[in-house]
């Protein structure tokens, strides 16, 4: 059995609109989902493909547009709690990696690996410098769990910052089986239920996929840890322009046969 807590399974889906890693950038966000807003359809569904957070300077920003437009598209007739989909990427990861850091056989190596790939522009949005970090890490396991419950609290006060934190999918899937949406790839050798961190930690082989996953039509990722732009095979489709990085936020429409029939790029 699918653990439905850890897979959202999209129904009815004429079409879905996939949003590529965003990496902290709230302003491209905006723009993208004012160039998104008019083009929604309706039966339309949305999946946040990972990698919201890190690197760039707005992670509480990003969240709280996600939260609001999510607002916008569940007001419209006939939506659906489920229309809209988060899933958990490296970056949300480590951050929940991070919120258990004093559990950490070397808190300080672990975190400096951390902020290497990223974290640090996450805990500077909510106020908290790298330095900071870094000295609390070396603190003691006491210290250590006090600075990781303060660090929870902040992001409490956030409106919804939390709820939304917790509520991440590792994976997404159509519910006639067609479409499959990951972060940055999978183990075409496991079935879907074995990926475990697969999902956010396998995306270097993802551009070799030659053959169905199963009977998934199309599988689609928002991150490429080598940063080759986006792509379209015969089965996959990788929506990451670089956001982050340099580059740019993608959102890509595919239907219930797998084909891309819209494309925003910001």
């Amino acid at each position: 059995m699918i653990d439905r807590q850890k897979f959202a399974v999209l129904r009815a889906a004429r079409r879905v609109w996939a949003i590529g890693a965003i990496h902290g950038e709230a302003e491209r966000l905006e723009r993208l989902h004012a160039k998104l807003w008019p083009r929604l359809e309706p039966c339309d569904r949305i999946v946040y493909l990972g990698n919201m957070i890190g690197r760039g300077p707005g992670t509480g920003e990003v969240l709280d547009a996600l939260l609001s437009f999510r607002i916008h598209v569940l007001a419209r007739p006939h939506s659906d709690v489920d229309d809209v989909v988060y899933l958990r990427g490296s970056q949300e990861e480590m951050w929940q990696k991070l919120l258990q850091l004093q559990f950490a056989t070397d808190p300080r190596g672990v975190l400096q690996w951390m902020l290497d790939q990223g974290v640090g522009a996450t805990l500077e949005s909510y106020g908290v410098s790298a330095a900071d970090a870094l000295r609390g890490a070396t603190t003691g396991t006491v210290v250590l769990t006090r600075w990781t419950g303060w660090l929870r609290r902040t992001i409490q006060s956030r409106p919804g910052h939390d709820q939304l934190m917790t509520a991440l999918r590792r994976a997404a899937y159509t519910d006639d089986g067609a479409l499959l949406f990951v972060n940055a790839g999978l183990d075409p050798s496991r079935p879907l239920e074995a990926q475990s961190d697969s999902f956010w930690w396998s995306g270097g082989t993802f551009h070799s996929i030659a053959e169905p996953y199963g009977d998934f039509r199309r599988i689609l990722r928002g991150f490429d840890p080598s940063h080759a732009g986006f792509a379209v095979t015969d089965y996959t489709a990788t929506l990451d322009g670089g956001c982050g990085f340099g580059g740019t936020l993608i959102a890509a429409c595919v239907t219930a046969d797998g084909a891309l029939v819209d494309k925003i790029e910001v």
